[in-house]
C-alpha cells in the first residue's frame, strides 16, 4: 500500500498590475516596479497611475 504525498494546488495567477507613468506615458508592471530599490520611471519621474483594462465590466440591471 502506497501512500501518495497530497497532490499541491497551483496559485492563482491574477493579471499582474500595469502602472503609467504620468509624465511619458511608459507602462510598465508592478512586478518590474518591484525589482528596482526605488520606484521611478526610467525618465525619472516618481508619479504613476494604475492603466485601466481595456474591457468594460457589464452587469445586469435589477
Amino acid at each position: 500500500m502506497s501512500v501518495e504525498p497530497p497532490k499541491e494546488q497551483p496559485a492563482k495567477v491574477f493579471s499582474a498590475a500595469v502602472y503609467e507613468c504620468v509624465r511619458c506615458g511608459t507602462r510598465t508592471t508592478q512586478e518590474e516596479l518591484s525589482k528596482l530599490p526605488e520606484v521611478k520611471c526610467i525618465c525619472g519621474y516618481r508619479v504613476f497611475r494604475k492603466a485601466r483594462p481595456s474591457v468594460v465590466k457589464q452587469i445586469k440591471a435589477i
